[in-house]
C-alpha cells in the first residue's frame, strides 16, 4: 500500500496541495494506529493488523509522494543533491529515533504491568513474585507463550502457576504494544501541527489566483 499510494497519488492527482496530502497521509497513519490500538487484546488473532496496516501503509505513501520533492524543489538545482542527502538522513534517524522510543516505552510498559500483574495474582506464590521483581528489574523479554512457558517448566515451576505467569505475560504484552502505539500515535498527531510550512501548490505550479 506505501508503494501505490507512493507512486499512484502524484499520477492520479499531479496537481493536488502537498499541504493536504501530508495532512491526510499522516491522519491515515493515525487513524491505523489507533484501529490497530482498540483492536488490541489477549485472544485477538494476526487478522486484526491488516486493515491498520492498509491505513498506516497508504499514510506513509502518501508523505513519500510528496515532500521529496517539496523540500529539494525548495532550493536552487545545484544544491538538490545535499538537501536530498540531508533529507534521506532526517528519515532514517527519525525512524530510528521512532523505533527506540517506542520500544522504550513497551519494554517499559511491559515490566510494570508484568510485575504488577503476578504481585497481584494470587496462584504467583510470593517467593516467585519477588524472585521476578528482582530478576527482571532490567525489564521484562518480550517472548511469546511458548518460549515462557518452557522456560518456567525447566525451572520447575508447577502447572498451576506457569499457567498464572503465562495469562499474566499476555496481558502484559497486549499493555507493551498499547502503550508503544499511543505514543506513536501522539507523535503522528503532533506532527500534523507542522504540516503548515508545507506548500499548497506543487513545485513549479501557480499558486490559486495567479496567471500562469
Amino acid at each position: 500500500m506505501m508503494l501505490v499510494a507512493a507512486v499512484g497519488i502524484p499520477k492520479r492527482f499531479p496537481a493536488a496541495s502537498p499541504r493536504r496530502v501530508v495532512e491526510l497521509g499522516l491522519l491515515a497513519a493515525v487513524i491505523g494506529i489507533v484501529v490497530l490500538f482498540t483492536a488490541l487484546d489477549v485472544n485477538a488473532s494476526a487478522s486484526i493488523v491488516t486493515g491498520p496496516l492498509l491505513l498506516i501503509g497508504l499514510g506513509m505513501g502518501a508523505l513519500a509522494s510528496q515532500l521529496g520533492a517539496v523540500t529539494v524543489s525548495a532550493v536552487p538545482d545545484d544544491e538538490s543533491p545535499e538537501v536530498g542527502g540531508l533529507q534521506n538522513t532526517a528519515t532514517q534517524f527519525g525512524a530510528s529515533l521512532g523505533t527506540a522510543l517506542a520500544g522504550s516505552v513497551l519494554i517499559a510498559s511491559l515490566t510494570a504491568s508484568f510485575l504488577s500483574g503476578i504481585a497481584q495474582n494470587p496462584d504467583v506464590p510470593k517467593e516467585v513474585s519477588q524472585q521476578a521483581s528482582v530478576q527482571l528489574e532490567a525489564g521484562v523479554p518480550f517472548v511469546s507463550d511458548a518460549q515462557l512457558q518452557k522456560a518456567l517448566q525447566d525451572a520447575g515451576v508447577d502447572p498451576k502457576t506457569t499457567q498464572a505467569v503465562l495469562d499474566v505475560n499476555e496481558q502484559a504484552r497486549v499493555d507493551g504494544l498499547r502503550a508503544s502505539l499511543a505514543l506513536l500515535a501522539i507523535i503522528g498527531v503532533i506532527g500534523l501541527f507542522f504540516t503548515k510550512r508545507i506548500p499548497t501548490v506543487q513545485p513549479g505550479g501557480v499558486p490559486a489566483g495567479d496567471d500562469p
